[in-house]
């Protein structure tokens, strides 16, 4: 049983120190890897289905969630609003509320709808030490987070869409839900009152997963509408949610959000809250207990060692790194003996051996993680074929 908190250390994945703060880690430089190769990997997956992404500020005027209905209904979980010239400003809970000022700021046509606008974008909570826990629960959170401006009759379609995206990059990955769940309103008083709005929304998730073995819970919902909430779980049996898909009427009323239709009226839009892997913090975490620290070679922070036998073939140990767009190390003979470089490189997924015979061919043998041998190789062959293993999805888990 793999423990992401202790694997992330060992492996200088990540770490934390108590004069930063509880909840707040830091990302060591092989764990920055794996971040940025992870939001390379989803934007591109965005792109492909027809999100624009966005940027957007941390901060904004306790106006802005007061209109929101963050205030009112999220207070507890948001950190106290700081004085700044004359106004309050607040660390941002979630980016939605940014999302619908700047559909606002444009005017929108039905014929520029669904309109899906996607931002990585850093949002903060204010969690209480007891539940903090590694990557997995933290207070400064970079999610990768989404929001479809639609009309009525297209909000179904893009929910289920948002729920195929999600199921595409879990393939990607590697990671396999334990269980879908309709997360349904409780019957204290943290919800939008507006039983017309929810049954609504709820009607439209409920035909999403119409194919899907799912579990309705209610208490569970965002505060201004259900939610499909796609759950994980660690170990030792612990859940969590990583991916939702959110249907939303409460917020494009609160901020007056339109579009002109083909009558040539206002009308009000729907949003739909859509995030395909979650927070980059608790994914990762996920993906370190899952793989052990031995990521797939797409996701590696190193994807080739690279071993010359003795200090004669260093010149082309370093040539054979420079020659492709691979994360690639040099680990020479004053790292020790060619056994122990590669005992330490077994996480590794690729260990590329390069002796006399191989330097004078201009050639080079891999061992692969899973203990596979390639025969001496042409060098470009080598890299061509270690190119293809390193794709998204091309390799498994090797």
């Amino acid at each position: 049983m793999h423990d992401h908190r202790k694997l992330g250390r060992e492996l200088d994945l990540f770490d934390s120190d108590p004069l930063i703060g509880a909840g707040l880690p830091y990302w060591l430089p092989d764990g920055a890897v794996v971040r940025h190769v992870l939001e390379e990997f989803v934007r591109g997956l965005e792109r492909r289905a027809g999100y624009r992404h966005v940027c957007s500020p941390v901060l904004g005027k306790r106006e802005l969630y007061e209109l929101s209905g963050h205030w009112a209904h999220y207070r507890e979980d948001m950190f106290p609003p700081m004085d700044l010239g004359g106004e309050q400003v607040v660390l941002r809970p979630s980016l939605c509320p940014h999302h619908a000022v700047m559909f606002r700021a444009r005017p929108h046509s039905y014929r520029d709808l669904p309109l899906r606008m996607a931002e990585l974008g850093g949002m903060y909570r204010a969690e209480l030490s007891g539940v903090l826990g590694g990557l997995s629960r933290v207070r400064a959170i970079q999610l990768n987070d989404a929001h479809v401006f639609c009309t009525p009759d297209q909000v179904a379609e893009e929910a289920r869409a948002a729920l195929e995206l999600v199921r595409e990059a879990h393939a990607a990955l590697g990671i396999a839900p334990v269980r879908y769940r309709l997360s349904l309103p409780g019957v204290d008083g943290k919800y939008v009152a507006d039983p017309e709005l929810w049954r609504r929304a709820e009607q439209v998730l409920r035909g999403v997963l119409s194919d899907v073995d799912y579990e309705a819970v209610e208490g569970e919902a965002a505060f201004y509408g259900p939610k499909i909430d796609v759950q994980i779980a660690d170990a030792a049996g612990r859940e969590s949610t990583l991916s939702t898909v959110q249907v939303d009427f409460h917020q494009p009323r609160r901020f007056g959000l339109s579009y002109v239709g083909p009558d040539g009226a206002k009308h009000r839009p729907v949003m739909v809250h859509r995030s395909v892997i979650g927070s980059l913090e608790r994914v990762v975490a996920h993906l370190i207990e899952l793989h052990g620290g031995a990521f797939p070679a797409w996701l590696a922070p190193t994807q080739v060692v690279v071993l010359p036998v003795s200090a004669a073939e260093v010149p082309c140990a370093e040539e054979f790194a420079r020659s492709a767009d691979l994360r690639m190390v040099v680990e020479g003979p004053e790292r020790g003996s060619l056994g122990a470089r590669v005992r330490a490189a077994r996480l590794v997924p690729f260990q590329v051996v390069i002796g006399a015979r191989e330097a004078a061919a201009g050639q080079a043998s891999v061992r692969s993680r899973d203990g596979g041998k390639w025969d001496p190789a042409p060098v470009a062959e080598v890299l061509a074929r270690i190119s293809a293993a390193a794709r998204p999805g091309a390799g498994g888990r090797r």
